[in-house]
């Protein structure tokens, strides 16, 4: 038995280079992982604000709908900087609150918006928002969707 011992190798523990390896192996995956949060996080943002502007266009589409004959006209048109007038009629009352609630619940900046097009009886609403939180870089988002009353 004495032996085998004799013609085995020696080893008594590991050297300071293989553990520094190891650490250096780990500090890696722990930096991936925190950048793979990092972008989780971003696109999770950026999906909230999109769908925040689908609700919004929903709810000025109903707000449409409800008053059919002067939508379909035109009645509630408005650009994208433009503000929402307040003099009490059913029209203005319907997109100052929703520009209102844009501006409350989307970082809009200073090109951000809401606008309305009617055009052969085809209503545009359009979005406009700043994400420069989110993923892509580009910091303005625009979503638009187009519906018949």
């Amino acid at each position: 038995m004495s032996v085998i011992k004799k013609l085995g190798a020696r080893q008594n523990g590991f050297s300071l280079i293989e553990v520094m390896v190891a650490v250096f192996v780990l500090a890696i995956g722990l930096l991936g992982l925190a950048g793979l949060q990092v972008a989780s996080l971003k696109s999770n943002h950026s999906a909230q604000l999109r769908t925040e502007a689908v609700i919004h266009i929903y709810d000025i589409i109903d707000r449409m709908r409800i008053n059919k004959q002067v939508a379909k006209a035109g009645g509630y048109d408005i650009t994208l900087l433009g503000a929402s007038p307040n003099s009490g009629s059913v029209v203005d009352n319907d997109l100052f609150a929703w520009k209102n609630a844009l501006s409350a619940s989307l970082p809009l900046g200073p090109t951000g918006g809401g606008a309305i097009t009617t055009v052969a009886g085809v209503t545009t609403i359009t979005i406009q928002w700043d994400d420069s939180r989110g993923v892509n870089g580009n910091s303005t988002q625009r979503f638009s969707m187009s519906t018949e009353l």
